[in-house]
């Protein structure tokens, strides 16, 4: 039997204010491309689904595209909610659509819930765990002894019942120790928050959501999916793909990965100025940084032309030192002459702060100015 393993779509989430959903749509029909192609015979969806709690209706309409597609095609598809996920929301209509071959975690009531698929080799269990908090687990199992997500997690597969002679899937999401984090998880993500990888020894592949770059924790066979898209900055040398896993038969765990090509991609961008405007016309998101001494006030705008979608605009030269973030141009009209002449200075001079004599000149030439008549040309 032959699955693909994601997680963290994130639908509905915006970087800079601005929406992802296009390209997100665009990824989705990507995976579904891949899922043909490789022939898969379920696709597992772990956590993360929507970008909040709350998603907006285009979010849904998306979602709901995705899997009917998926469903439509034969496919079976496992979903478990995360920490941005409401499990409530997510589980609606959850028994209803069981009869499509979608299976949706339902709010944690104290067990894991499973499912048996069969092929020629025999049955195969698959586990839904969804995001868990260990005030959650002591609610149900008061019984357990619980001081940590670690806990937990442990006492809720201790208590289900798995048959060790059949291959066993868990869908999980939650942070493993060890494993590395972006800027654009949940901060929390760590600490009294993290679970051994050994905990999963019970299961022959664990699909794992929460952690947005692709790797394994600990074991082959125990993997973050990573998202499909990169969410910030931070993920710009990520290569995001989905992951196949082939469990022919027990104890052999086949896993491996194809790359996604976004429609935009993210990228960091640097160099002067003069260069980076004979660059190419690219419409990725894109954090460009300058090097020029003395960049001109319009720098930004002059590099819109070639980067339409450029999110964050810095400069960093001897004057700077540090990467200097550039207001966002369309705060321009509500600012003053002065917080005007304030930013420029701090562009200039390492970030520091105009002084009072610096702001008394300011203030006799605006006045002078102001005082000065006007003739027209």
């Amino acid at each position: 039997m032959k699955f693909i393993h994601i997680a963290d779509l994130h639908l509905g989430k915006q970087m800079n204010d601005l929406s992802l959903l296009e390209d997100q749509a665009h990824i989705l029909d990507q995976i579904v491309s891949i899922a043909d192609a490789e022939h898969a015979d379920a696709v597992l969806i772990a956590g993360d689904v929507y970008q909040r709690s709350s998603p907006q209706a285009e979010a849904m309409a998306l979602f709901d595209r995705f899997v009917s597609q998926l469903a439509e095609a034969g496919r079976k598809v496992f979903i478990i909610s995360g920490n941005h996920d409401s499990a409530l929301r997510i589980s609606y209509f959850s028994r209803l659509v069981r009869g499509a071959g979608v299976h949706v975690s339902e709010a944690f009531e104290g067990q894991l819930q499973h499912v048996t698929l069969q092929d020629e080799a025999g049955d195969i269990d698959l586990w839904l765990m969804p995001y868990l908090r260990a005030s959650q687990v002591r609610r149900y199992l008061p019984e357990a002894k619980i001081a940590s997500i670690q806990d937990a997690v442990d006492a809720v597969i201790r208590q289900a019942e798995i048959d060790p002679a059949k291959r066993n899937i868990l869908l999980c999401h939650q942070f493993i120790m060890g494993c590395e984090i972006t800027g654009s998880e949940e901060q929390s993500v760590g600490g009294l928050d993290a679970v051994s990888a050994e905990v999963f020894d019970a299961f022959d592949y664990v699909a794992l959501g929460h952690i947005h770059r692709a790797q394994q924790a600990g074991r082959e066979t125990v993997r973050y999916a990573g998202s499909p898209l990169k969410y910030s900055f931070s993920e710009a040398d990520h290569v995001k793909s989905v992951t196949l896993v082939d469990m022919p038969d027990k104890g052999c765990v086949q896993v491996r990965t194809t790359p996604l090509t976004p429609r935009r991609d993210v990228r960091l961008v640097e160099g002067m100025l003069e260069e980076l405007l004979a660059a190419p016309y690219s419409e990725d998101y894109v954090w460009v940084t300058i090097h020029d001494e003395l960049p001109p006030p319009d720098a930004k705008v002059s590099l819109t032309v070639n980067f339409p979608n450029m999110l964050k605009f810095s400069v960093v030269n001897s004057r700077t030192k540090v990467d200097v973030d550039v207001q966002n141009l369309s705060s321009l009209e509500s600012k003053s002459v002065a917080e005007l002449f304030s930013d420029f200075y701090r562009l200039q001079n390492n970030d520091q702060t105009p002084g009072e004599k610096h702001m008394q000149v300011l203030e006799k030439v605006i006045k002078e100015l102001e005082e000065m008549p006007y003739e027209a040309r």
